[in-house]
């Protein structure tokens, strides 16, 4: 066999051999390698996360783990960790592992109805890598308060319930952040012009709002409410609002998990500067955080005479209206009669 012929076979040999490689290797970085029931499952990479981390998070998911570092080795990826929400569907090969591991997936997150800033820390805490303690401490920071108009107090009034979309590994300064600037994206000229022709800040504004959510689940009955509320402002009369006396009672006891659904005469004689039967005007903050319906009741009342209202014991969950003392008075009474009938005794 000449030196041609020689040279010729080593040449399909290694030819084959690197084809029979080249598919095998294929084989590894394209061939589905998951491990997971679900059709869909979301990773999670905290800051500061080392290649070694990642390899450990993933390991429940991936089902060979030699295939997928060889993909990370050749795609450059344990010097590129990146922090964040990433999206593993049932199937993905290697390659395709890696590649989801650089596509940070953004979080829906939502918040509405939340009644102190700690319960509203630990809401947003559970969306996202910063913890309750983390984003308490941002929202209380004084120079930031102090920049904004807010006090420790009030600065619950800053948060617009809605969904917003931001994401996981967001830090609690930046989620404070973004949320200064949806405040002022809310509270732009046409609604700050309202608020003054109310005779009220945005703040004011958010405040008399949390009461007016507390008081009715009626939305179409909140404008009414806000229109009571106006009144009694413009009077110089206490507003006299049981929802701002409950938060009394909870904020002195510290236990906001009690569920109080009556106030009796003792408790409107409390000594909290929450207690709107002692105290004329507003409360120092608000007493929850009021929906947008709540908001757009204030900025757009109902202009009417009414000074007074009560529970109707005739359309539950609504509100009986008067404008004088004495008709109040029956429909008090009608509601009392019926809530002692009740056997409600807190």
């Amino acid at each position: 066999m000449n030196l041609k012929k020689i040279i010729t076979i080593i040449s399909v040999v290694l030819i084959s051999v690197l084809i029979v490689y080249g598919f095998i290797l294929l084989g590894q970085i394209f061939s589905a390698n998951t491990k997971f029931a679900d059709k869909e499952v979301y990773i999670k990479i905290p800051t500061d996360s080392k290649y070694e981390d990642v390899k450990k998070i993933i390991a429940p998911y991936v089902e060979n783990m030699g295939r997928f570092e060889m993909v990370a080795s050749k795609r450059d990826y344990p010097a590129n960790v990146k922090p964040g929400r990433f999206l593993f569907t049932k199937g993905m090969n290697s390659y395709e592992l890696v590649k989801t591991l650089r596509i940070n997936v953004p979080v829906k997150l939502a918040f509405n109805n939340q009644e102190r800033l700690e319960n509203f820390a630990g809401r947003v805490g559970s969306q996202i890598e910063a913890d309750s303690l983390s984003l308490l401490t941002s929202f209380k920071d004084s120079v930031f308060l102090k920049e904004n108009g807010f006090t420790e107090e009030n600065v619950l009034a800053m948060f617009i319930p809605n969904t917003y979309e931001t994401y996981w590994n967001t830090s609690a300064e930046k989620f404070r952040d973004k949320m200064i600037k949806e405040y002022r994206n809310f509270w732009n000229k046409e609604r700050v012009a309202k608020a003054a022709k109310q005779g009220l800040t945005p703040i004011e504004a958010t405040i008399l709002a949390s009461i007016v959510h507390k008081e009715s689940v009626k939305k179409d009955e909140r404008p009414r409410i806000a229109g009571v509320y106006l009144n009694r402002l413009k009077a110089q009369m206490p507003l006299q609002a049981d929802p701002t006396v409950i938060y009394a009672i909870k904020k002195k006891s510290n236990d906001f998990d009690q569920v109080i659904k009556r106030v009796f005469y003792n408790d409107l004689t409390m000594s909290s500067p929450y207690n709107t039967y002692v105290n004329i005007g507003l409360p120092p903050g608000p007493i929850a955080m009021p929906d947008i319906t709540a908001l757009e009741a204030v900025l757009n009342p109902e202009k009417n005479n009414f000074i007074y209202f009560c529970a109707s014991v005739e359309r539950f969950g609504y509100h009986e209206f008067a404008a004088t003392l004495e008709e109040h008075n029956k429909n008090a009474k009608k509601y009392s009669d019926w809530i002692n009938s009740q056997g409600v005794k807190r």
